[in-house]
């Protein structure tokens, strides 16, 4: 399979996981800025979203959202328990994190890395940031990982977007369960690969 991504954005998320998943993938660069491939392919006749993550299999289905994604990387190897059996409360309880790390998190960064985007919008958009990592930072508390005491696909996608702070201005130093987290996940082999892999780690 093929995993399309761009060096530190979302996709980072479904390349850890692959990572730690031990499948056989190959990972090609599709840099948001340009659109272009490395051969000079228009990344819009691949994927007409034009956005990253992609996943395209080896039959040629494909997948273009992150949630979806790991959850479908997870369920190949389920030995891995990356993530908990489909139709168990706790498979819920991931989707829940998976689904509020998206909407709340992810999609809360987007206007502090639009370019043009009014200064008061920023600061709105900074503000509601702010109180969700608070929110999370609180969840987080004697807990290892977002589920307990194991590593699944929300901590990997968790870890990506909260460390996009340091590219905002937003300082997640004083959420002593947050920044723990962060530090503990970017530990991880697995984790370190993907980053080594999109040039994030020397």
């Amino acid at each position: 399979m093929k995993l399309y991504y761009s060096p530190g954005a979302c996709s980072l998320s479904p390349h850890i996981v692959l990572k730690e998943s031990g499948l056989a993938f190959e990972a090609i660069a599709a840099p948001t800025k340009t659109h272009k491939l490395a051969d000079g392919t228009d990344y819009y006749t691949i994927n007409p979203l034009g956005y990253v993550p992609f996943l395209v299999l080896d039959d040629g289905r494909t997948l273009h959202e992150g949630p979806a994604i790991v959850q479908y990387i997870a369920d190949q190897v389920p030995e891995k328990e990356l993530a908990p059996a489909n139709g168990s409360w706790e498979r819920y309880k991931l989707q829940e994190w998976l689904n509020t790390i998206s909407t709340e998190l992810h999609k809360g960064f987007s206007p502090l890395f639009t370019p043009g985007m009014p200064e008061q919008a920023k600061e709105m958009a900074k503000t509601r940031l702010i109180s969700r990592l608070n929110w999370v930072d609180g969840e987080l508390a004697a807990k290892t990982y977002l589920l307990g005491d194991t590593f699944t696909v929300a901590d990997a996608y968790l870890f990506v977007v909260a460390s996009w702070g340091k590219h905002v201005g937003i300082d997640i130093a004083g959420l002593a369960n947050l920044s723990a987290f962060v530090a503990r996940i970017g530990a991880r082999p697995g984790v370190q690969a993907a980053m080594r892999a999109e040039g994030l780690l020397k």
